[in-house]
């Protein structure tokens, strides 16, 4: 489930399990909710997203959250997925961290792209939130509040959820 992915476009390592905590690998769970199958579901104080299947089951993914001051919550949908984003910082990120000007017209696509692999596009109507679900070769972020706001998943996970996720399809983020 987590071993190297070398088919994709560019290669997928295998994710560095020794730095992830098995609470946080991906399983099929019990999960009775009044979410439609389909919903992707933020749970930001445990770390975990959940993908609502049928039946009261979902897959349960591990995930690194966004930091003090940088969290969200709410109902939204994913209008769209990319397989190896562009990445472009937001004018916010680039004055915060001036060393990312770099990539103000874009970080090129790769297994180093602050996206990763997929990216899932996050909006509220027609407004796009910035906020993403996406890709990481980071394990050691798992688990933690530590982004700009984003979901983070492991690389393998992410293309996971992306093979299954549909767009349109509604994501509630609790905090």
């Amino acid at each position: 489930m987590y071993g190297p992915i070398p088919e994709e476009r560019f290669p997928v390592p295998a994710a560095d399990l020794e730095r992830l905590d098995p609470d946080y690998h991906r399983k099929v769970i019990d999960y009775p909710t009044p979410e439609a199958p389909g919903t992707v579901i933020v749970d930001t104080s445990n770390r975990y997203l959940y993908h609502v299947g049928e039946g009261g089951k979902a897959m349960r993914y591990g995930v690194g959250i966004g930091r003090a001051g940088f969290e969200w919550s709410g109902r939204a949908h994913v209008a769209y997925g990319r397989e190896w984003p562009v990445w472009t910082p937001p004018a916010a990120m680039i004055e915060r961290q001036p060393e990312l000007v770099k990539w103000r017209n874009g970080q090129p696509p790769g297994i180093q792209n602050a996206l990763g692999a997929r990216a899932l596009y996050i909006h509220q109507g027609n407004t796009d939130t910035l906020y993403r679900l996406h890709g990481t070769g980071e394990a050691h972020t798992i688990g933690k509040a530590i982004s700009s706001g984003c979901v983070r998943l492991l690389h393998q996970d992410i293309i996971h959820l992306y093979e299954h996720v549909r767009w349109g399809s509604p994501i509630v983020v609790l905090t």
